[in-house]
């Protein structure tokens, strides 16, 4: 991790939870988590899809993902200047079942909400409330387009790019990216075909829920 990073991290989290570590057991889809830590849940680019969520403990994850999430966000505030992005659902404290989700329960996953842009091309967020079931309820259409938003594929490459460059530099990997299979190609239209061509994982086949509205990232960390 370099200097810039740790600095950022420190600003964001007092002394007393930098210093955690945490630990993961089994699998994401049967598991548990010791230790876990919660996403801050906003900084410069970013913000969390619920403040009630986070206060009900939906937003825990293992140490090192959470320092993963938090530089890559940082890295794109350079790389992406313009645009914004919003996290989801991530796991419990102690992690385990965490309804509805089917994994999400050793630490090592966390939902993306899908990066938009409007008719202007302006980088916005999708609205996550109670309405839409914090955002897990929206669905584009054929055009990529819903309520006046548009899919930002460039947007969602850079994320992914910039999840897998600090992960690497943490000493880790990404497992997979859950992205709806026909959405994908998208992805390799933008300037970072090349690299995620080489580098990601995405899962071809289809979930029990289509994400398209958000994306999956399985982090590659050891669990006992």
């Amino acid at each position: 991790m370099n200097k810039k990073h740790l600095l950022t991290i420190t600003l964001l989290f007092p002394l007393t939870t930098w210093g955690e570590t945490s630990i993961c057991f089994g699998t994401t889809s049967y598991g548990s988590l010791s230790n876990g830590v919660k996403l801050p849940s906003e900084g410069k680019n970013f913000v969390s899809y619920s403040v009630m969520a986070g206060l009900a403990g939906r937003t825990y994850v293992h140490s090192e993902v959470r320092n993963i999430v938090v530089s890559a966000y940082k890295d794109l505030e350079t790389d992406q200047p313009t645009k914004v992005y919003k996290y989801a659902e991530t796991g419990l404290k102690e992690g385990g079942q965490f309804k509805p989700h089917k994994t999400h329960q050793n630490g090592l996953s966390v939902d993306f909400m899908t990066p938009a842009k409007d008719k202007n091309g302006k980088s916005v967020h999708l609205p996550t409330n109670p309405l839409n079931k914090l955002g897990y309820d929206i669905e584009f259409d054929a055009n990529d387009h819903y309520d006046g938003m548009y899919i930002d594929y460039e947007a969602i490459a850079a994320h992914i790019v910039a999840l897998h460059k600090q992960a690497k530099e943490h000493g880790h990997d990404l497992w997979r990216v859950i992205f709806d299979p026909k959405l994908q190609p998208n992805l390799y239209k933008t300037k970072y075909a090349r690299y995620l061509k080489e580098n990601i994982q995405f899962s071809k086949k289809r979930s029990w829920v289509r994400h398209d509205e958000h994306y999956h990232v399985d982090f590659a960390i050891p669990c006992k």
